[in-house]
Parts: structure tokens; sequence; C-alpha cells
């Protein structure tokens, strides 16, 4: 009984997370991991590409791939450091400004109707739940 529950829990999260992405991406006009990028440059003024892939979790290839694509939309901007030529700095544009204020404020729409229906406490036991996994999981690796 316990197996199944678990590929039940499993599967659910698996779906959910499908489905979150999508909509997520539908609502915002960003995906996830691009908002989480442009989030973290926006609370910087600018930074290196190395510190902002280590910082996100996100491979070097995609980092990469995002901000090249950003770059081209008038987004972000990059440059050599003039210190050390070896290291790219990153930074939002102006447009990159307004974009995030926009993206977050769908974002927040977004969570409104994902969370309709649940009351505070409910939201609050849920978070502390998420966190708890994620807890577990990353004690988990540790131990390996």
């Amino acid at each position: 009984m316990k197996d199944s529950m678990d590929n039940s829990i499993i599967d659910k999260l698996q779906n959910f997370y499908i489905q979150l992405i999508s909509q997520f991406g539908h609502c915002t006009g960003v995906s996830p991991s691009r908002f989480r990028l442009l989030h973290k440059l926006y609370h910087v003024d600018e930074i290196n590409q190395t510190t902002l892939q280590k910082e996100l979790q996100i491979d070097s290839a995609a980092i990469t791939r995002h901000l090249k694509q950003l770059e081209g939309d008038g987004i972000v901007t990059r440059r050599n450091n003039p210190d050390d030529n070896r290291f790219t700095l990153v930074r939002l544009t102006e447009l990159g400004r307004q974009e995030i204020v926009a993206y977050r404020e769908e974002k927040i729409l977004f969570m409104a109707q994902l969370l309709q229906g649940f009351s505070e406490e409910e939201q609050k036991l849920f978070s502390h739940m998420i966190e708890r996994m994620r807890n577990n999981i990353t004690k988990g690796r540790n131990e390996e």
C-alpha cells in the first residue's frame, strides 16, 4: 500500500509540475527559470554570469542560451569584465526592468488563481510541507 501511495504522490507531483510550468509561462509570458533569472537581475546592478549561473543552479549552457536570447530581445546587456576578460558581466536594461515588473504583476495574478479557495493557514501549511520535502531531498543528497 505504501509503495502505491508513494507512486501516486510522485505521479501527482510530476503532473502538477508539468501543468504548473505550462500555465505559468502562458499567464506570465515567461518560463519559471527565465523569471527567476530576470528576478535575480532585477535585484542587482550587475552580476558575473558564472555567479548568476551558480546562484540559480542552472547549467552553464542553459544560462548562456537564456542570456543570448534576452540580449537579442534587448532585455539584458553583457560585457567583458574590464578587470578580468575571462568573466562576463550581466545587467538588465531599462526595458528589462520594465518587463520584470510586468512579469511580477502577472505572477501575482497567477498565484492568486492557483491558491484560490485555500485559507491562509492552508497556504502556510502547504508552503511548510514543500520546504520540508525540499530539505529532505537536500539532506538525502548530502548523505550520499
